[in-house]
């Protein structure tokens, strides 16, 4: 996985949070249990732009805010090429595997939940996807990260490799 480091600001983007997952966890203490919540949301522009953030307070609505925060923090720019992504990407993170295919216009985004909420976000229109080994939400949200991050733009392998878009995409022409 690759880092990218410019920062993005926030507050230029139009951004919408949608909370992926919300679990309560129990601390036993001498007088019974103490609950607490936990938290995931994804921010995203529906351009390219998304971040994810985990919170954990006493009352739900502080999680989603904490989670929130943390999300407009991590947000990382994701190319896009016509509402999919330009090619087949496989990402993983501890035991949840994620992969993501490009899709023909009109498929609709074919994606269980936490996938789901980033495709979303990051403003995918048609694509097909697939969580292998663990189900867990924040592994499977993590590696989908992983895998969209590793996505580079077209073009500008296209100029690496001295070619034109249309024979990256169609082979060598010879």
């Amino acid at each position: 996985m690759k880092k990218r480091n410019e920062k993005i600001n926030p507050h230029e983007l139009d951004l919408k949070e949608k909370v992926v997952y919300i679990n309560r966890v129990a601390k036993v203490v001498k007088g019974g249990r103490r609950f607490s919540f936990s938290a995931i949301v994804v921010v995203g522009d529906g351009n390219g732009h998304v971040g994810v953030g985990l919170g954990k307070a006493r009352e739900v609505i502080s999680a989603i805010a904490k989670a929130t925060e943390k999300a407009k923090k991590e947000i990382v720019k994701i190319d896009l090429v016509n509402g999919t992504i330009p090619y087949e990407v496989f990402g993983k993170y501890g035991a949840g595997k994620v992969i993501l295919k490009p899709a023909s216009p009109g498929t609709g985004i074919i994606a269980g939940g936490p996938v789901r909420a980033i495709c979303e976000a990051v403003g995918i229109r048609d694509i097909l996807t697939k969580i292998i080994g663990s189900s867990n939400p924040h592994n499977v949200v993590k590696a989908t990260l992983v895998a969209l991050q590793q996505l580079e733009d077209p073009g500008k392998i296209a100029r690496n490799r001295g070619m034109t878009i249309k024979e990256l995409f169609t082979g060598f022409t010879e």
